[in-house]
């Protein structure tokens, strides 16, 4: 449909937490979801979350197919996830360099749940619950944050541990050599 203008930083609506979407299939809903995949599509992005392009709805998109950006991680599926929830599978947390479409050009280290139990809705309506560790894990973590007005510098232990990418990669802090994946939504 549309590539649509990322909020950074700093835009109050950010800091929001997101309205529940309370009707499914209808024409606004469905152009959101095809703005969100075409924005996350140009940006080169692994996942959008619906505030990120100034609607305040619980709606997420996520997806990665093979990419050369990401060699070592496993494909995602083309996700829209609209109302979800997550729920922990373990107290096990993996910390793993992120980086954020709302965020241009910097990255930190942010622990997260390793596993974890994820449920909501497609935009039709349909249920959809997945069990998920790792990557895609750390994938709809980061974007249902963004749901609840949550940027992932707050998620950040040690902020020497969050910059600019070219100077962290400068300064041998990149992500290869902690051997962590990454996201970038």
């Amino acid at each position: 449909m549309a590539v649509k203008n990322i909020l950074r930083m700093g835009h109050p609506l950010l800091l929001e937490t997101a309205a529940s979407v309370k009707e499914f299939n209808t024409p606004t809903l469905n152009a959101l979801v095809d703005d969100m995949f075409d924005t996350m599509g140009v940006e080169s992005g692994v996942g959008l979350a619906a505030p990120q392009i100034g609607i305040s709805q619980r709606v997420i998109v996520f997806g990665l197919k093979e990419n050369q950006r990401y060699p070592d991680i496993q494909p995602i599926p083309m996700t829209v996830l609209v109302n979800p929830e997550i729920e922990p599978l373990g107290d096990e947390m993996e910390s793993g360099w992120e980086g954020c479409l709302s965020l241009p050009g910097m990255r930190g280290l942010v622990p997260r749940y390793r596993q974890i139990r994820y449920r909501g809705f497609d935009q039709k309506g349909n249920q959809i619950e997945r069990e998920v560790e790792g990557f895609h894990a750390r994938v709809v973590q980061h974007e249902v944050d963004h749901l609840d007005g949550i940027l992932y510098p707050r998620r950040i232990k040690d902020m020497r541990m969050f910059g600019f990418e070219q100077e962290l990669e400068q300064h041998q802090l990149e992500t290869s050599s902690l051997n962590t994946p990454e996201s970038n939504s």
